[in-house]
């Protein structure tokens, strides 16, 4: 049977199994189905608006047996270090909603891309009260939506340039050049830990997102695997691939050799993770675009600089497997 393509995935929906959600156990793990209630009308409304309003690159998925819960994934745009990945929310109501914010939990798998978003899951956000900000930025009872939460995490935390995400960078102005240089390093990290990500969510999808996830990576594949060639070799600048409002540049783009050492390192293992998953990769072409990988030059590039979280091992035992294969099949020798 041909795979079902993420265009026929409905953007919102109603599932039963919550068994791996992480606020499963909130609220006694009792949901709020008396439908005489205020709270159940509430949330039966922020359901509605969801239904009508919800954006192409916005998917939600609501438990019949359990309305204070939803999950919710958002589909990184072009134009953003974060494009073609995809960013896994978990949401609960509290009791006494919408006096309060929903909460939000992040499926981070350990990598912080971006200054609003924790290794630990947290969401920090002025709208959700995680965040300072000012009246107006704040949860209103009687205005905010979780469609606005959601609306906002996509367009002001995962943005085109997220380090001024950062406190007190606003401020720097008088230094931008300096402030700029760091914020193409900054997306250089987020862009790396974007396909980290990408590659955890092929080896095991969230529950009710299983064939969502597969059909994704499987009609961007060829265009994640180039993406990751182009700004490699700093014919691209990070974000800009394939997307019309590139900025331009007669000259070639400055990429740090670490950016250069994490992407090689680690394309092996997310090739083949596209491949298992039945993209192009599978029939042979994804390997041709991956050998390119091993011979992007370092010339004039930073000094190597860690990144602690999930800089790639050249000892890892799964790497030195793949590596050793790789070589074998296409004769690169020790002096290439």
């Amino acid at each position: 049977m041909e795979a079902k393509k993420t265009m026929e995935f409905e953007r919102f929906d109603s599932v039963e199994d919550d068994t791996d959600h992480h606020f499963r156990d909130s609220n006694g793990g009792k949901g709020f189905n008396d439908s005489r209630s205020a709270l159940y009308k509430t949330i039966m409304k922020e359901w509605k608006i969801l239904q009508n309003n919800l954006p192409e690159s916005i998917y939600v998925r609501v438990y019949e047996r359990r309305i204070d819960l939803m999950r919710a994934v958002i589909v990184g745009a072009e134009g953003t270090p974060y494009h073609d990945g995809l960013f896994f929310f978990d949401i609960v109501f509290p009791s006494d909603y919408p006096n309060h914010p929903p909460k939000l939990y992040y499926y981070s798998f350990g990598y912080r891309l971006n200054p609003n978003l924790y290794r630990n899951g947290t969401v920090c956000l002025s709208l959700l009260n995680t965040w300072h900000g000012k009246k107006e930025e704040t949860w209103n009872p009687r205005k905010s939506s979780i469609l606005q939460v959601l609306l906002s995490i996509q367009a002001l935390v995962l943005n085109e340039k997220p380090y001024f995400n950062e406190p007190g960078v606003e401020g720097l102005s008088f230094f931008m050049i300096n402030v700029e240089k760091k914020s193409c390093v900054y997306n250089e990290t987020a862009y790396f830990r974007t396909c980290k990500t990408s590659y955890q969510l092929l080896r095991r999808p969230p529950r009710n997102f299983e064939g969502f996830v597969s059909s994704h990576f499987r009609e961007r594949e060829d265009r994640i695997i180039k993406a990751g060639r182009e700004y490699m070799s700093g014919r691209v600048r990070i974000g800009y691939y394939s997307c019309k409002s590139a900025p331009s540049s007669s000259s070639a783009v400055h990429v740090s050799r670490d950016f250069k050492r994490w992407m090689k390192e680690f394309s092996p293992d997310f090739v083949e993770a596209l491949r298992l998953n039945g993209g192009s990769a599978s029939n042979g072409a994804g390997l041709t675009i991956m050998r390119s990988y091993f011979y992007v030059r370092s010339d004039n590039a930073d000094e190597d600089r860690i990144d602690p979280e999930e800089s790639p091992s050249k000892g890892g035992g799964l790497f030195k497997s793949v590596m050793g294969k790789i070589k074998k099949v296409f004769g690169i020798g020790k002096n290439n």
